[in-house]
């Protein structure tokens, strides 16, 4: 079950029907990450991806950013909340280590979203920036208020996008554009972030939340298995030839084509009526 309240860095909410909702909640800080709360975001998305009351993360910042990137500042920050996991120390000391907490402990958590079966969304409220622009790129939706600005500038400090912030730049944008916004160190306002492809949509400041939390109802009443099967296979074809994106959907529509959900979309189809999906979550789970 996914535990709900405060933790390092961020607070977790669940509001009908089935949206999880992650605020992260150090606004002095601009929302900047560290491994404490790396750590426990992955076992959040861990609990998210197993609960069946779940079935959209929304992320979300306080303050002007959404997250402006690792915290660099050198000033560990110090959390009131309960820990979920355990530290583990390490990961600068040397080039070994480095590479080792990269792939242990800091990559984990674009992966844990990239992996979630249940859809997720990006409410951009301000800067997005590093650590805190390719955690939105992972989402599957990215919603950006006017005053949001994106950006990775590692660069501005001699580093790498080292979470898979070029991957998904160039799955996003292409190499071309890739290119020029890494290597320029561009941080660009949210009109520009739609024109470019980083996301879906822009709106008024104050209209962020409420447009947010439209999109999660509406992809929270579409039918689960179906929706988490396509976005694994819409990844999977992004890597694959024709020959196995075919045979990739042919076996995940065996299993669509057979659950309850999709005899209820012909039936109302049939009925013209709209079709009531997911009765199978509102049933109790069995002991």
């Amino acid at each position: 079950m996914l535990k709900t309240g405060g933790f390092r860095g961020f607070e977790v909410a669940i509001h009908e029907p089935g949206i999880a909702l992650i605020t992260f909640n150090q606004p002095e800080r601009l929302n900047g990450m560290g491994q404490p709360m790396k750590r426990d975001l992955v076992e959040t998305l861990t609990q998210a991806q197993m609960d069946d009351r779940v079935r959209v993360v929304l992320f979300t910042g306080q303050g002007r950013a959404f997250s402006a990137g690792d915290d660099i500042s050198g000033h560990r920050a110090a959390f009131d909340q309960q820990a979920l996991v355990p530290d583990i120390p390490g990961g600068h000391q040397n080039a070994i280590g480095t590479y080792e907490g990269l792939r242990v402990l800091s990559q984990t958590v674009n992966s844990a979203i990239r992996n979630l079966d249940k859809l997720s969304i990006a409410a951009i409220n301000g800067v997005a920036i590093q650590t805190g622009l390719s955690l939105a790129l992972a989402c599957d939706f990215r919603i950006a208020a006017e005053s949001a600005r994106l950006g990775s500038a590692t660069l501005r400090f001699g580093l790498l996008p080292d979470e898979g912030g070029q991957f998904l730049l160039v799955q996003l944008i292409g190499v071309a554009k890739t290119m020029d916004f890494l290597m320029r160190k561009r941080i660009v306002p949210a009109a520009e972030a739609l024109e470019l492809g980083l996301v879906h949509e822009v709106v008024p400041d104050a209209e962020l939340m409420d447009r947010s939390m439209a999109l999660a109802r509406e992809l929270a009443q579409g039918p689960q298995v179906s929706m988490r099967l396509l976005k694994r296979s819409v990844y999977n074809a992004a890597e694959m030839t024709w020959s196995h994106a075919l045979d990739e959907i042919a076996a995940k529509t065996a299993i669509s084509d057979h659950h309850p959900d999709a005899r209820e979309g012909v039936r109302a189809f049939q009925e013209k009526r709209a079709p009531k999906f997911n009765v199978w979550l509102e049933s109790p789970p069995a002991e």
